[in-house]
């Protein structure tokens, strides 16, 4: 998965960009960097107004996001933001200067982070259950096709044990160790402030039997072999991300949907009145196109299924978030110990 996605004529350091593959919540609509937007507002306010305040998107495509948000900000908090995107592929072209570029992200962080669709990304190995226990999944990167490999090593098979048991032979899960390392690098990178990881995601309670390893390429799913020529991705065990992320520091955390949250952020997908629509034409139309975008990044379908897991350093969880049905109380301690269950 590594070669595939990240090594030598890997899918993302081809350079044409994840957006002539798939649509993220970024190239949906300008109405997601909005709701960044305010959530960036609430981090500037919690941390006072600093003068220099870090915006950090990981695993920025093209600069999308980043772009937006500047063009979005007013002159006082543009002038105030330092913008970065961690991104393994070349800068794009006409990128707007503002905008910093480098494969990782700055060591300090003071402000927001944003990783959205990036921890799906994070490459990782499948396990299957056989008679003789756990082993790793090999795949032919010519045809696809599977055999049974080596047994899990042991630090990935503590990470099962606790996060994703197999239970029947022929179960499969994705390990999640190295997405719950890159994960605890981005909090320990947070001096203060807000880090962001909306992707699709699971939860100990409902781990997918078979387990979520797909493939994107031209706008539609496809094997997911990994020959370099489309995306491969699997779904994030949300909640060891989160404990994770306890262990390097966060000092407060909330699991959501991102349904929930762009709603506590503004974006309700309600229609204008019809009356508008007379007294206003061009207004109608332009709320009812921005209601139809904001009613995509909510759908609990699609785009609003997805998990947002957001954890704070030194600073609270943004208020409209942190009222969202009580769910801003820290994960409870016994799901933090990143240790096999007993």
């Amino acid at each position: 998965m590594q070669e595939a996605l990240y090594g030598t004529g890997g899918f993302y350091l081809r350079g044409e960009g994840p957006a002539a593959h798939f649509r993220t919540s970024v190239h949906t609509s300008a109405r997601y960097a909005a709701a960044a937007l305010a959530l960036l507002g609430h981090v500037d306010a919690a941390l006072g107004h600093p003068a220099r305040l870090d915006l950090v998107d990981i695993g920025a495509g093209q600069g999308e996001l980043l772009s937006q948000l500047l063009a979005l900000a007013g002159p006082d908090l543009a002038g105030r933001i330092c913008a970065h995107a961690a991104e393994l592929a070349p800068r794009p072209a006409g990128l707007d200067e503002r905008i910093g570029w480098a494969p990782a992200p700055p060591d300090r962080i003071t402000g927001l982070v944003i990783a959205s669709e990036w921890l799906d990304n994070v490459p990782l190995d499948v396990a299957e259950l056989t008679p003789g226990g756990p082993r790793l999944v090999l795949v032919d990167t010519a045809t696809g096709a599977e055999r049974s490999g080596p047994a899990v090593p042991a630090a990935d098979l503590a990470w099962l044990r606790r996060w994703w048991p197999l239970r029947r032979a022929g179960d499969r899960a994705e390990v999640g160790r190295p997405r719950c390392a890159a994960w605890a690098g981005v909090i320990g990178r947070l001096d203060r402030g807000v880090a962001l990881a909306a992707d699709y995601g699971h939860r100990l309670a409902d781990r997918p039997a078979a387990g979520t390893l797909a493939g994107f390429r031209d706008g539609r799913a496809v094997r997911p072999i990994p020959d370099g020529s489309r995306d491969i991705t699997a779904h994030v065990a949300i909640d060891a991300c989160a404990a994770a992320g306890v262990a390097a520091g966060a000092t407060g955390t909330l699991l959501t949907s991102q349904r929930a949250a762009l709603r506590a952020l503004g974006l309700t997908g309600r229609r204008p009145a019809l009356g508008q629509a007379d007294r206003d034409p061009a207004g109608y139309l332009a709320a009812l196109r921005q209601a139809a975008e904001e009613a995509e990044l909510t759908n609990p379908a699609g785009l609003g299924g997805f998990s947002w897991l957001v954890q704070a350093v030194g600073v609270p969880i943004p208020a409209p978030l942190a009222s969202l049905d009580g769910q801003a109380a820290s994960v409870k301690q016994e799901s933090l110990v990143l240790e096999p269950a007993p």
